[in-house]
């Protein structure tokens, strides 16, 4: 099975922080997490919030643990909002449903891991993610 490795979790956070500048987005937060929901690389750019780590993380373990786009999760939060509130008590409060968190496959489709993305709206923490997920070769279910 493939997994996202060290250069590639750097490639995804490097190629987001690109792509936040290209946008002109405000200082930006990036987590990458494995198959397994760990942590593999995280990043905050400078004027970044000191707690933005754990929004990212949220948002990617939202993403990871119930293998869909943390946008996707808002949508049910909209229509079931105990239902997200019981994922918080399951999973410790590190379920966050916003857009940001998205799955990463490799090139069979696999789910290897996600990213979490917070700094700026979360529309445009989605084109990060996304934009540092393709520029490692891998593709975003956002």
């Amino acid at each position: 099975m493939a997994e996202i490795t060290s250069n590639k979790a750097k490639r995804i956070i490097n190629q987001a922080f690109a792509k936040g500048k290209e946008l002109g987005l405000k200082p930006l937060a990036v987590i990458v997490l494995d198959a397994g929901g760990h942590c593999k690389a995280f990043e905050r750019q400078d004027g970044a919030a000191p707690g933005r780590f754990a929004i990212a993380d949220g948002k990617a373990n939202a993403a990871i643990q119930l293998g869909m786009a943390s946008s996707k999760l808002m949508e049910r939060a909209e229509q079931q909002a105990y239902f997200v509130d019981a994922l918080n008590g399951v999973y410790g409060g590190r379920i966050i449903p916003v857009p940001g968190g998205v799955l990463v496959r490799d090139k069979k489709g696999n789910v290897i891991g996600a990213v979490g993305v917070t700094g700026d709206s979360s529309e445009n923490d989605v084109l990060a993610a996304v934009a540092g997920v393709e520029a490692a070769g891998l593709s975003a279910d956002a």
